[in-house]
């Protein structure tokens, strides 16, 4: 099992330079979990694709539905104390600190692509790049 953060989800869905690394992960780890913030971050990307006219609404609202299936029964949600405290103790966000305490919390890794999270937390998150080897 491994927490993965909204970005390797939106690279599963939406099709780019990473969409076959995060299909790599898949095959190498099934077991995704994520915190339920995930659906408001990838909603949020997904707005701004639309805005930019990357994608259609419709489109958007697809690769959504498709996300949540993926995502189904994969949410846990981490303990607030946790992450407010990791949050409270480096420089990441406390949403990101959510996909790290979801992490310890289940002594899994976070696979991310985001190098601030590796950095602050090294024995908790991996890189995608890295984890695919």
């Amino acid at each position: 099992m491994i927490v993965v953060d909204t970005n390797i989800i939106a690279y599963l869905h939406v099709s780019g330079n990473l969409t076959s690394s995060a299909l790599l992960l898949l095959e190498k780890d099934p077991h995704w979990i994520a915190p339920p913030l995930w659906q408001s971050e990838f909603r949020n990307a997904l707005v701004n694709y639309v805005r930019h006219n990357i994608m259609t609404l419709e489109k958007a609202v697809g690769l959504m539905n498709e996300a949540l299936i993926t995502m189904q029964n994969r949410e846990v949600a981490p303990s607030t104390e946790l992450i407010l405290l990791l949050a409270a103790n480096n420089t990441c966000s406390a949403y990101d600190c959510e996909f790290v305490a979801l992490a310890q919390e289940t002594n899994s890794k976070l696979v991310t692509v985001d190098k601030q999270i590796t950095k602050n937390f090294p024995q908790t998150a991996i890189l995608l790049n890295e984890f695919i080897k």
